[in-house]
């Protein structure tokens, strides 16, 4: 359980949407949600981008990933996705920023 799936989404409620589904689509752990405000912000009808983080089995991180994509653009849009196979565990703090309290 070592791969990790980012997917950056304009606005919170498509992430929590995008969370939802990629948590119900396979078997997965939310590990943050985290926030990105980007450069031309004012200029865009959802100014902030939210980054969901998931923990899981390469295949699994695969299918929730394209759960939480389909989700999401039924709310808003997808501005980026990557899967990391294996994580580094020296940038897992990273993984582990958040912008919403535990």
């Amino acid at each position: 359980m070592n791969a990790v799936g980012i997917i950056e989404v304009f606005g919170l409620t498509a992430a929590i949407v995008a969370a939802d589904a990629a948590c119900k689509a396979a078997n997965v752990t939310i590990e943050a949600i985290d926030n990105n405000k980007p450069a031309n912000a004012d200029k865009l009808l959802v100014p902030v981008l939210i980054m969901v983080k998931l923990k899981g089995s390469i295949s699994d991180i695969e299918v929730a990933i394209k759960a939480a994509e389909k989700a999401a653009n039924k709310i808003t849009s997808v501005n980026s996705k990557t899967i990391i196979p294996k994580i580094d565990n020296s940038i897992d703090f990273l993984i582990k920023k958040s912008c919403i309290n535990k």
